[in-house]
């Protein structure tokens, strides 16, 4: 059994998701979709890409919810059905112990991500982090301090969100 987790943008450009979602395709085509759980957040952006493409290898999907309130205060209208489709087509669904969607549910969130994660891929434009906490380039450096690998996606023509 091979679970990789996902961290990544939300604020991909709508031109960027199928570039991004090409380099995940070729990413997990090398692993045996019988043995593959993917794990994830399911945020709009990165996380959706994932979960959408693990799904459609034919992997296992295990749903990480930062917070009881996530669905309701952070999931904006133009991604519920997404988020509630990948919910619905989770294996798993496990909702994190805290009422608020906040920073440290994020970073408990994430934890847990890395906690499970034999790999992560990362889709990342590689800037540092924000000093915020709970971001992209936290996560990442957090996986590599742990020892987990990490493959970064960020193909050619892709961006985010001004």
């Amino acid at each position: 059994m091979t679970t990789i987790a996902v961290t990544g943008h939300m604020d991909l450009t709508d031109a960027s998701v199928p570039l991004v979602r090409g380099e995940v395709d070729k990413l997990l085509a090398g692993y045996d979709p019988a043995d593959l759980v993917g794990v994830s957040c399911i945020a709009k952006g990165s996380d959706s890409v994932f979960a959408d493409a693990v799904l459609a290898v034919g992997g296992r999907l295990v749903v990480v919810i930062p917070s009881r309130d996530y669905r309701q205060a952070k999931v904006k209208p133009d991604h519920a059905a997404t988020f509630d489709r990948l919910v619905e087509a989770a294996d798993e669904v496990l909702v994190m112990p805290h009422e608020t969607a906040n920073r440290q549910a994020y970073e408990a969130a994430n934890a847990v991500l890395l906690e499970r994660a034999d790999r992560l891929v990362a889709v990342w434009d590689g800037r540092p982090p924000s000093g915020k906490g709970g971001g992209t380039a936290d996560v990442v450096g957090q996986a590599r301090g742990a020892g987990v690998p990490v493959d970064v996606v960020w193909p050619d023509g892709a961006s985010r969100r001004a």
